[in-house]
């Protein structure tokens, strides 16, 4: 039996104010508030509800049938919470038919999986805690930033508890082999890759509304029609798109959403199922065989890598100087500075500096994206600097900072001691 793994992510980043040279060491906060609620509203409106909705529908009207995964970053649910409350109340409705499986992502949409792996497993964790406080589940497979994978860091989230990791079926890595398995990592046997069919899920993203694509016009019984007719034995179609994908790049006029709503019906016609990512590798009698990819591998570009948000001086530059600061950062116990850090390391900042590709931006050119990012930066590594000078080595530094701990737990249990006495002599 096919099975159709559906897969929709969700991160929208804090926009960046307009940060000059001279504001550097006069104004420590650098975010555009009133932007960024205008942009999140307008997606929320325009592209992140009606699909939560539609979902709940197909839920429904499939008789709890339709399954999926939701990936969401945990700072883009602290920003539901401040100024879009009712995606919140559509997440936990969708979570609790229990058709709904909600995946582990890193909290800031950081690339730290590839420069700092003790800082992706923290955001990871801080992601499953708003989760879990929120939705009351901790996700199990991980979708990383950009469905970044690499044979190291799959054999390091399977030693930190995880069970699958999702990534790209890239040509270059599947090679001969197709997209439409369970397969084992290199890095860690016991750990599940989940591979995106690229193939068809850009077939939605991209060309839906193509009229130039040799498959339009689509509609929901042509595509049920195309997954059946895989190869047997190919019971994996792993369907994994931006959320934005629905409402924003397929505009609803398209008639994306009503294309999305009929889907299960004709899916479930023709005998194929639909599954979550856990699902999916447990229903797995076998993994096929290994996927390997011992460098950055990533759904970004025709590439397929870091080269969208690591591949100039630019870019470089900045990513040096951001993770220099790494091990200064984790030992303060300053919340509004590693809040900062982990914003600063959002992927979307690296991608505007892209010559070729800058997304959506608000920035003239890379090289606008990169002196206001800079500036930023220059005051922000300014106020780790005054805290934890760079003239103390990190180590020296940590044991200072053990001492200092330790001290005031001391200071704490005598003041308990003390209180106790006190309550004594009354």
């Amino acid at each position: 039996m096919k099975n159709i793994c559906f897969c929709f992510q969700m991160h929208v980043p804090y926009r960046m104010k307009r940060y000059r040279f001279f504001d550097i060491g006069q104004d420590h906060y650098y975010y555009d508030d009133m932007a960024t609620e205008e942009y999140l509203t307008w997606l929320v409106e325009t592209s992140y509800l009606p699909l939560m909705r539609t979902i709940q529908e197909m839920i429904k009207l499939s008789k709890g049938r339709f399954h999926c995964g939701i990936s969401v970053t945990g700072a883009t649910l602290e920003l539901f919470e401040q100024y879009c409350p009712e995606m919140i109340d559509q997440l936990k409705e969708l979570c609790a038919t229990k058709s709904v499986e909600l995946l582990a992502t890193p909290f800031a949409y950081s690339l730290a999986g590839e420069f700092d792996e003790r800082e992706l497993e923290n955001q990871l964790e801080q992601t499953s805690n708003i989760t879990n406080e929120l939705f009351g589940v901790r996700p199990t497979v991980v979708w990383n930033t950009e469905l970044l994978y690499t044979d190291e860091l799959a054999a390091l989230l399977h030693k930190a508890g995880y069970k699958g990791i999702m990534t790209e079926g890239a040509k270059h890595i599947l090679s001969w082999k197709s997209a439409n398995y369970v397969y084992q990592s290199a890095g860690d046997p016991k750990m599940k890759v989940l591979a995106r069919n690229a193939a068809l899920s850009d077939e939605l993203s991209f060309h839906f509304s193509d009229p130039g694509w040799y498959n339009y016009p689509m509609d929901a019984e042509k595509y049920a029609n195309q997954l059946n007719a895989l190869p047997e034995g190919e019971n994996l179609i792993n369907i994994w798109l931006g959320a934005e994908t629905f409402g924003v790049r397929q505009q609803a006029g398209s008639g994306i959403f009503d294309f999305l709503r009929a889907l299960p019906y004709y899916a479930l016609e023709r005998e194929m199922g639909f599954v979550t990512p856990s699902e999916a590798i447990r229903k797995a009698a076998a993994t096929t065989d290994v996927i390997s990819s011992p460098y950055a591998l990533t759904w970004a570009g025709e590439a397929k890598d870091l080269s969208i948000f690591a591949g100039n001086d630019l870019q470089q530059e900045a990513i040096q100087k951001l993770y220099a600061v790494a091990e200064r950062v984790k030992m303060c116990q300053d919340k509004r500075l590693k809040s900062d850090w982990a914003r600063l390391q959002d992927a979307n900042y690296l991608h505007q500096m892209n010559h070729i590709d800058q997304g959506l931006t608000q920035y003239e050119s890379a090289y606008d994206a990169f002196i206001n990012y800079m500036n930023i930066l220059a005051d922000f590594l300014q106020l780790v600097d005054e805290q934890y000078p760079t003239t103390i080595e990190n180590e020296e530094l940590n044991s200072l900072l053990k001492t200092i701990n330790n001290q005031e737990k001391e200071i704490a249990q005598l003041q308990g001691e003390v209180r106790k006495l006190k309550a004594k002599k009354k």
